[in-house]
C-alpha cells in the first residue's frame, strides 16, 4: 500500500500544489508523521520535493516536475502500488 499511497502523493502535489502534511494525511488517511516519511523516501528516490517549515509552510515539488500519470483513480494508483510490490517474475522482466 506504500507504493500507492506514494503514487497519490505525487499526484496531489502535481493537481493542486502546496500541501500541509497534515492535509495530505487527512486525505490518505494516515498520520501527518507518516506523510513527512513518505517525502523523505520520494526525495532519496529523487523526485524534487520541498518541504516549507513554519505556519505558511507545506509540502510541494519543485522545479515545476510533471509526472504523466494521467487519468488514475485512487483505486488504479492503489493497483498500479500493489502490482509494483509484488514478486512477479513478469514485473522483474520488465525492470520495474
Amino acid at each position: 500500500m506504500r507504493a500507492a499511497r506514494l503514487l497519490q502523493i505525487l499526484l496531489i502535489l502535481q493537481n493542486r500544489g502546496r500541501q500541509t502534511s497534515a492535509q495530505l494525511g487527512a486525505e490518505l488517511e494516515v498520520t501527518p508523521r507518516t506523510i513527512l516519511r513518505d517525502v523523505d523516501a520520494m526525495t532519496e528516490a529523487g523526485l524534487p520535493i520541498i518541504v516549507h517549515p513554519g505556519n505558511q509552510g507545506g509540502i510541494e515539488l519543485g522545479f515545476n516536475y510533471r509526472r504523466r500519470l494521467p487519468g488514475l483513480t485512487k483505486d488504479e494508483a492503489q493497483a498500479l502500488g500493489l502490482i509494483l510490490n509484488a514478486e512477479n517474475p513478469m514485473v522483474a522482466t520488465l525492470g520495474l
